[in-house]
């Protein structure tokens, strides 16, 4: 079984005229099947790229699932205030007050400094706020303040002196998320998880007083709660749900979900759904755990979803969740034809070179499905993963299962838009180069899937030790994905992906073992700016997980270090002892994960996955440079809407806007249920 595994089925698109935010305004569509004139990047600013995904599969569902598709993709998008309000205090009132501007401001719109408050909005959109999406870090205007308080003051829009000192002085919450040790993380944060003033230790006094160390299936403390302080001094928790925090927008998405389950294809869908609405009316986190169970229970019908209060990245304690949506349509070819991974978990699990008492002896309920997205919102867009494993509870991994995702149209419109330029530019040899053309593909799709089904989903944790999130805190999440990859990348050399038809050869793992090692080494480094560290969790896990090896390996050669006309290159000379090397780090991982091990699990992440060597870092600015390609790219999202005729539903139809500044502005007018909140 070659790359035919990979391929997609063609979607027949249906242009449709839909009203924009703005006066008499429209979005730009394309009526497109999949061919090679379809616009995958629409366009690029300062670091990042806007491209555009197609959606197959949408035209072979019943109407039916269409209104179910639409439902969940409504539901989705009227969470969307959340995600800016959970990212600053004050991003509410910014975006508001930028598409006002763009909205009535009758000015000069060709100077530069109009030019660079489109690019700071289109950023802002981007990034769901003032902080880049990726290195957490706010970015700065490239107007002047008088410009833009011009701006404000001909278009009628008004923001406080505060807020303006926030968005153009850089000393003022200057990063989003601080994952630095040495400092209180919750003070140098700016994300609006918990009021100002309040300290690491408030909190971390806080959740020791209410967690119950001793319960085998532990609720997801603080998950979906702001930690505010009263007027008598103590913490509490401000609870997202109706009624509470965020309830205009929940209320918005307990209406498009209520519709959903009205449609739902079965009755273990309908009952997932039933149950994420009751956990929306309460805030019930015992409930949320049920709608898991039930969530991972429901694997039959061709919809799916991700929806509420999810991920913890962003929280520097890693309690918080941010919101986010996710609509899937199963990719029925590539879903079966990749239902082997999953069928063989338990035989991963097994052959594992971790400790045999951190091995699950029986692995339950893993699904796994390629599916391909009909709307993102949230933390999921615009930039976006490839592949998605929930839930994040390891009691209900253990003993009910997870669901394992790729993204196929998402990595599908990656590869398209991507040029090889970077391959050339950092692989040493041209067997290298080849290899990737002929094999990086395949290599980077088995490396996600096994990630997702396998990684996630093995090991297990001793008992008496808590929930990661407890025992290993701020490092929690870099180890955890620092483990996933390792187990995608150890299996990626075993012929055992051979036997059961994933690839032709081990050259497809040794061209994931080049892109890993040339990315963790130094590609990944064109994301930072000049003195900065790395913060985001993916990127710590990669450059751990490659620079352990590189130290490891040294004595025997295993990855050589080589400089050829002022170029560095890092070079596998030995694939099997490399894997090897693999092996035992995620031996170590997971036996810190396992245990609890802070210390060890601090140490290692600090001394391989956090500093930056600057000379290797200016180098591969400058190299980069030379490419013209913005290393962060997100997406347009398809529009859907209903036709209907007398009141009765007659279709559900599909279209691919083509402006990203205009769908920006419509779901700023169309989803934007909440007050400003500060």
């Amino acid at each position: 079984m070659t790359n035919n595994v990979w391929k997609h089925m063609s979607a027949m698109a249906i242009a449709i005229t839909l009203s924009c935010a703005g006066p008499e305004a429209q979005l730009e569509t394309e009526d497109k099947t999949e061919s090679s004139d379809f616009q995958w990047q629409t366009e690029q600013f300062a670091d990042l790229k806007i491209l555009r995904y197609q959606v197959p599969g949408f035209d072979q569902l019943s109407l039916k699932q269409k209104e179910l598709v639409y439902y969940l993709t409504q539901a989705g998008l009227s969470g969307r205030d959340i995600i800016y309000d959970q990212n600053h205090r004050f991003n509410l009132s910014i975006r508001r007050a930028i598409e006002g501007i763009i909205t009535h401001y009758q000015g000069d719109k060709t100077s530069s400094e109009w030019l660079a408050f489109e690019v700071y909005a289109k950023r802002f959109w981007f990034s769901n706020g003032i902080h880049h999406h990726y290195s957490n870090q706010k970015f700065q205007p490239e107007f002047s303040r008088t410009y833009f308080e011009e701006l404000l003051n001909a278009s009628q829009q008004s923001l406080s002196d505060e807020i303006l000192e926030v968005i153009f002085n850089p000393a003022i919450d200057a990063k989003k998320v601080s994952k630095d040790s040495k400092s209180d993380m919750v003070l140098s944060s700016a994300v609006n998880f918990f009021d100002p003033g309040i300290t690491q230790a408030e909190v971390e006094a806080y959740y020791a007083s209410i967690i119950d160390t001793t319960d085998p299936r532990p609720i997801s403390y603080g998950l979906n709660s702001k930690l505010v302080r009263t007027s008598n001094g103590t913490i509490e928790e401000k609870v997202w749900k109706l009624g509470g925090m965020y309830s205009e927008a929940i209320e918005r998405i307990i209406f498009w979900l209520e519709k959903a389950s009205a449609v739902a294809e079965n009755e273990p869908q309908k009952k997932a759904l039933n149950l994420l609405i009751d956990y929306y009316k309460t805030g019930d986190l015992r409930i949320w755990d049920e709608y898991n169970i039930a969530w991972v229970e429901a694997t039959e019908g061709d919809i799916d979803y991700i929806n509420s209060f999810i991920e913890v990245y962003n929280d520097p304690l890693g309690y918080k969740a941010n919101y986010e949506s996710i609509i899937q349509i199963k990719d029925f070819d590539a879903s079966a034809r990749m239902k082997v991974v999953s069928d063989n978990v338990q035989w991963f699990e097994d052959q594992s070179p971790i400790m045999d008492e951190h091995k699950k002896a029986n692995v339950v309920g893993v699904s796994y499905k390629m599916v391909n997205v009909a709307g993102e919102s949230g933390d999921a867009a615009p930039p976006t993963s490839i592949g998605v494993n929930l839930p994040n509870a390891n009691w209900i991994r253990t003993e009910n299962g997870s669901k394992s995702v790729s993204l196929a149209n998402i990595e599908h419109a990656y590869d398209k838009s991507a040029g090889g330029g970077f391959v050339k530019e950092f692989a040493f040899s041209t067997e290298e180069i080849e290899r990737a053309e002929k094999y990086g593909d395949l290599a980077s799709k088995l490396h996600t899937a096994l990630h997702e089904v396998v990684g996630h989903a093995s090991g297990k944790i001793n008992k008496g030790v808590g929930t990661p999130k407890e025992s290993l805190k701020n490092y929690s999440s870099t180890l955890e994905e620092a483990r996933a990859d390792l187990v995608a990348l150890f299996y990626l050399q075993d012929n055992k992906l051979i036997e059961i038809g994933l690839m032709e050869s081990l050259e497809v793992g040794k061209a994931e073992y080049d892109n890993y090692i040339r990315n963790g080494m130094m590609v990944q480094l064109r994301r930072l700016q000049m003195g900065e560290q790395l913060e985001e969790d993916h990127m710590r896990n990669r450059q751990l997980v490659a620079s352990w090896a590189y130290e490891k390996g040294l004595a025997e050669n295993v990855i050589e270090k080589k400089m050829v006309e002022g170029k560095t290159y890092f070079v596998i000379n030995d694939y099997a002892k490399l894997r090897v090397l693999f092996g035992q780090l995620l031996r170590e991982i997971q036996r810190i994960k396992s245990e609890g091990d802070f210390a060890a699990g601090q140490a290692l992440v600090e001394t391989y996955g956090v500093n930056v060597d600057p000379v290797l870092h200016q180098e591969v600015l400058d190299r980069s440079a030379k490419l013209n390609s913005a290393p962060y790219a997100g997406f347009i999202n398809p529009q859907i809407k209903l036709v209907e005729e007398n009141g009765e539903i007659k279709d559900v139809v599909i279209e691919f806007p083509t402006n990203f500044l205009e769908q920006m502005m419509y779901y700023g007018g169309n989803y934007s249920f909440l007050p400003n909140m500060n």
